[in-house]
């Protein structure tokens, strides 16, 4: 199954460069007819998306909130304290760390590659190594801080090309008991929400319980838990220990491949299927912009995730549809979008140019945005979420 090509989903651009063109990658996934694994065929250069990344979990409230609740509840699961280590892979702007710190864990590293948002979270007081974690990476770690009672990774287990070299670094890096605990975007749900949009060049991978099961298997590791979450739309977080620790597997590991199986997705039909159901998605959108006249200046954006790319160039959306789009990220305001060049500005532009309707692109925080831009709907405007359910609020 393809998707439109894209250029890669957060390489916004400033003003000097809107207007120029921008390489565009295809959008291709590839099922395994052996595993069930499902992926994109094209890999971007891991350089060129993550070291100057614009992404920062610290700038939702949602998001915050979650990280808090994580760490509280993986706290208490594996009786973590002051003497406790807990690394996370792809520490982003140390948002998850802080909340380790706040429960008093004695020790947290992170490990990210984008430059200044590694920095940004040592300037924060959270100790951040600049760099991909490979198991050379682990091995580092390990002689420098000593091995690990914890090990989280949330939304980034699907970003690399190498889960083996992750996956055995890992391995190197826990104690004997230790956990390995990490959050993905779930496949059941892409699928049975018409989550399309989470499909760019980041996400390498798109994880189901059972391929997960027996990759982590055959390195010598235990899938021993999963459990569901309703972050991104839909997630999974799953538990994975070194074989001859003492977790023992969780019946919600083999209740979670049954609902798979039943789903059918691992079967090449169930993609077919889901690539129409995108395209009668892109008509009844297309068919609500069609119907407001002088778009350009009428409709707006809310959110300017990495989704947002994909969702455009796959709906044929463009500047000539949406005029700005607003989002609260001081690291995307005054920027423009990949390839498509509008406008990322923050929020107050919603009331200044009183558009009379707003796309949410960032539809999984929805409610939150509704609840928190009143004063538009009560001046009349409209917002539109188009996804997982088409709404006109």
């Amino acid at each position: 199954m393809s998707l439109a090509a894209t250029p890669p989903a957060n390489e916004f651009v400033p003003a000097s460069d809107a207007g120029k063109p921008q390489d565009c990658f295809p959008l291709t996934l590839l099922l395994c007819g052996q595993c069930g694994h499902l992926q994109l065929e094209c890999i971007v250069d891991p350089e060129r998306l993550f070291r100057n990344y614009v992404y920062v979990s610290g700038t939702s409230p949602v998001f915050i909130e979650h990280f808090r609740r994580y760490a509280a509840d993986t706290s208490r699961r594996f009786g973590l304290g002051v003497a406790s280590s807990v690394v996370e892979i792809g520490s982003n702007d140390g948002t998850l760390l802080k909340q380790f710190q706040a429960l008093g864990i004695g020790k947290v590293l992170g490990i990210d590659p984008a430059r200044k948002i590694a920095q940004q979270a040592r300037d924060e007081g959270v100790p951040t190594l600049e760099a991909f974690f490979a198991e050379a990476t682990a091995r580092d770690i390990v002689r420098d801080h000593g091995p690990a009672d914890l090990v989280v990774a949330n939304n980034v287990f699907a970003h690399a090309e190498d889960l083996c070299g992750i996956a055995t670094g890992v391995r190197t890096l826990l104690k004997p008991q230790g956990a390995f605990v990490f959050e993905v975007s779930y496949l059941a749900d892409v699928v049975d929400k018409l989550l399309f949009d989470t499909i760019y060049h980041e996400h390498l991978s798109f994880h189901a319980v059972r391929p997960l099961a027996g990759f982590f298997r055959r390195l010598g590791m235990r899938l021993f838990d999963v459990e569901r979450l309703d972050t991104h739309g839909g997630s999974i977080r799953c538990f994975v220990a070194r074989e001859e620790s003492a977790h023992a597997v969780s019946p919600a590991v083999g209740a979670a491949i049954a609902a798979e199986e039943q789903a059918g997705l691992f079967s090449a039909a169930t993609y077919q299927a889901f690539k129409r159901r995108i395209g009668e998605r892109a008509t009844q959108l297309r068919k609500k912009l069609d119907g407001v006249a002088d778009r350009r200046h009428k409709v707006a954006g809310f959110g300017a995730p990495a989704k947002l790319t994909t969702l455009m160039y796959e709906f044929g959306i463009g500047a000539d549809d949406v005029g700005f789009i607003i989002d609260d990220s001081p690291w995307k305001q005054g920027l423009f979008t990949p390839g498509k060049h509008i406008p990322v500005v923050p929020s107050n532009k919603l009331y200044e140019a009183a558009p009379t309707h707003c796309i949410v692109f960032a539809w999984n925080f929805s409610d939150s945005i509704v609840r928190k831009h009143t004063e538009f709907s009560a001046r009349g405007g409209q917002f539109i979420v188009p996804l997982p359910n088409f709404q006109e609020l």
